[in-house]
């Protein structure tokens, strides 16, 4: 094997002393380049750099040093070989010193070069006016702070509420607000700028502006978001999450997160804005678009997947903004989100009153035993009451009471479980007999009481129950492993079926159902009748009285079984299917389907992303080989995250792209080390922050905690942005 030549003057004579021929000295470098080769084993290992099996480059420094020098003296064929001069100690002693000596000239060479280089880039730089300079200080000092009162969550001003009265004095120490409080206290602590900038003002003088702070909170939000947006706009394709709407003093507004895999082949899904929810559904779906394009620099073509959050009225909505833009963009799939229980997706999205009553009711109930240890040991002990003698369901009970029902896949059966002793634990601590708790207690534990003790909210609930019972267990499995969402995928035809069984046979079913919910009802003391408001608006229109499993059944049974089936088909279409199917391409699915799998009859969905997709059946036949042949010690990896991490997965190109875009759909439940989303952090910023406390651009900060911030670009934004209003200040 052979390496290139050498055609630079100096480095050229280096090789051929180093080579001891002296029939080359005179030779120039172009002759030396045309005629001859040096093979690579004379190199040092360090300085070749193999591109390919058929292809050596040498590094820019590279030169030969690896010669046997004594071995031709006892060659019966040396005659054959190269003439090689033997130089005496005079000759060596040369050499040298012409090596230290080029050494040198090309060491003081590139040192002038990189000063050249240093000079004409500071000529390049405008020279700052003293202002000037003082105005880039001063500004990362407030950057600094503005940082500092996000990521803590300070409020941003101690503004009184609208109901408190106070005089002019007291309202001027409520609105110094953190901002200037923080300044005063890093001039204390010896910030000698802020100091001498600020020593000749009076005593009550702002030190920035209500409208500049609002300028420095705007960029903050803004420099923190791009950061996150770059790393999107770097792998292109995204899927988009919103949440519940949250309340802010300028009104609600929805917010917005987008799920991506990072350089580090990590997927993450980031908080990015909150968005303004006002006018109807296509004024919200184009305002989301804007801003997803123009606002962000993102491409909608890019977008691979959506999950809204809400229920009643607000679910509707989403419904809506969300079939606009599949509408607009088929590839943008509607899925449920991983963090939350499928059968609680489709309770909060279905649009009837007495419905929305029951998830509403158990959100309260949930809220009030988790306000105080001793509220929910007071429900441990109605649990324990009433269900002696059953050791094992008194266990899950108590369990199960103390999560978050809403995520709980069970929740509407654990409800039903509980149904006696919640309303025993309310009703005893309504009465107080031991005057344990306060008034404000009592009247909620009697509100809920009073919802609990309603034949409507029990027939409701257990239709519920039953009704998603035929979608509890594929539910579950979507927020379970790779490999049980793959089988989830697969057994939706099933679940349709069971679905359908039922809306054919909804007479049956319905008696079942209803006979169950009065038999709840008995036991709880609580009379069977037709809801009072159906009653009253039956008087009115004087038709013939209507009975209360008839009524259930048209107006409760019927929509719900209606929905459910409609639902499913919708959130679950054809290319959701197709996209979960193609997880078999995650080797630990191969390994459990024995390697028989047929990616290529799903893998069609994303061929227009793929990097080559002409060779995609080959790509993907190779890769099941490679998987089925491995050694005994490799194991198979069983998540997109770590089939992502493995080393080999770049030689798959298609593959590797493949596996990107599944792991944004937002169903696929987030892995690696991101226990902690970003919609955790969110509702922990609302759980700490009064509503007339709450600031947009502070949330993005605080949120966002975890993304690095560069003052430096935060000035130069700042700058560019309102380089009028600073320099008229």
């Amino acid at each position: 094997m052979t390496t290139e030549s050498c055609t630079e003057t100096p480095r050229c004579r280096l090789w051929v002393e180093n080579c001891r021929r002296a029939d080359l000295e005179e030779k120039t470098p172009d002759q030396l380049n045309k005629h001859y080769r040096l093979c690579a084993k004379h190199f040092e290992p360090a300085m070749i750099c193999k591109t390919s099996p058929y292809r050596t480059v040498l590094r820019d420094t590279a030169i030969p040093t690896i010669f046997d020098l004594t071995s031709h003296l006892s060659n019966p064929h040396s005659r054959h070989r190269k003439r090689i001069k033997v130089l005496t100690d005079e000759e060596v002693r040369k050499i040298k010193e012409r090596r230290l000596e080029s050494s040198i000239e090309q060491l003081l060479s590139k040192k002038d070069c990189d000063a050249q280089d240093d000079s004409e880039k500071a000529d390049d730089i405008p020279q700052l006016t003293p202002e000037q300079k003082d105005l880039r200080e001063f500004l990362r000092s407030s950057f600094e702070v503005m940082v500092l009162i996000g990521r803590q969550n300070f409020p941003f001003s101690c503004n009184a509420r609208e109901d408190e009265m106070c005089s002019k004095e007291e309202e001027r120490l409520l609105t110094t607000g953190s901002f200037q409080a923080l300044i005063e206290n890093r001039i204390n602590a010896g910030d000698e700028f802020l100091r001498r900038r600020f020593e000749a003002a009076a005593v009550n003088e702002e030190y920035c502006s209500a409208i500049q702070q609002r300028q420095l909170l705007e960029v903050c939000e803004r420099c923190v978001r791009e950061e996150i947006l770059q790393q999107v706009r770097e792998y292109r394709f995204f899927s988009i999450i919103t949440g519940e709407l949250v309340e802010f003093p300028e009104g609600e507004h929805l917010p917005i997160f987008l799920r991506f895999v990072d350089q580090a082949n990590t997927l993450r899904e980031e908080f990015i804005e909150f968005l303004s929810f006002e006018g109807e559904e296509v004024t919200v779906a184009k305002r989301l678009e804007t801003r997803l394009t123009k606002g962000w620099g993102l491409s909608m073509e890019h977008c691979r997947g959506q999950a809204h959050a809400g229920s009643g009225i607000i679910g509707t909505k989403m419904k809506v903004i969300a079939a606009q833009l599949k509408e607009k963009y088929p590839m943008a799939v509607i899925t449920p989100t991983s963090t939350c229980a499928l059968n609680v997706h489709l309770a909060n999205g279905m649009p009837l009153t007495g419905v929305q009553d029951v998830m509403s009711i158990l959100k309260k109930t949930n809220a009030f035993f988790k306000a105080s240890p001793l509220l929910q040991s007071e429900l441990d002990n109605a649990v324990s009451i009433l269900c002696q003698g059953n050791i094992e369901k008194e266990n899950i009970l108590k369990e199960d009471s103390r999560s978050t029902w809403t995520d709980l896949h069970n929740v509407f059966e654990m409800a039903v479980d509980l149904m006696e002793p919640l309303l025993l634990c309310m009703d005893s601590i309504h009465d107080n007999e031991d005057l344990k708790w306060n008034g404000q207690i009592t009247s909620d534990a009697y509100a809920i009481a009073e919802a609990l003790a309603d034949f409507e909210f029990i027939v409701t609930l257990v239709i519920l129950k039953n009704a998603l019972s035929f979608t509890r267990a594929f539910g579950k499995n979507l927020q379970g492993e790779t490999i049980d969402v793959f089988f989830a995928a697969n057994s939706l035809t099933a679940v349709l079926h069971s679905l359908h069984e039922v809306s054919d046979n909804l007479e049956v079913y319905h008696e079942f159902w209803f006979e169950e919910a009065v038999s709840l009802a008995t036991a709880m003391e609580i009379p069977v009748k037709v809801p009072r408001l159906f009653l009253r608006k039956q008087q009115a229109v004087e038709t013939m009285e209507i009975q209360a499993e008839s009524f259930f059944k048209e107006y409760l049974t019927l929509p719900v079984m209606e929905y459910i089936t409609q639902e499913v088909k919708d959130i679950f279409s054809e290319n959701h299917l197709k996209a979960l199917k193609c997880l078999s391409l995650v080797p630990a699915v191969m390994g459990q389907m024995r390697f028989n799998t047929s990616e290529e009859t799903h893998a069609d969905i994303y061929r227009s992303d793929l990097p080559h997709p002409d060779t995609l059946p080959a790509e993907l036949h190779c890769w099941r080989i490679k998987w089925k042949h491995r050694g005994k010690e490799v194991s198979l990896p069983c998540t997109i995250h770590k089939t992502l991490q493995h080393s080999d997965v770049k030689f798959f190109p298609n593959v590797n792209a493949f596996l990107k875009i599944l792991a944004t759909l937002p169903v696929l439940k987030l892995d690696g080390n991101h226990g902690e989303t970003a919609q955790r952090r969110l509702q922990a910023y609302l759980t700490d922050t009064a509503v007339h406390q709450r600031c947009k651009n502070l949330a993005v900060l605080n949120i966002n905690y975890h993304i690095k911030t560069d003052l430096e670009e935060m000035i130069e934004c700042y700058l560019k942005t309102y380089s009028e209003e600073s320099e008229s200040d």
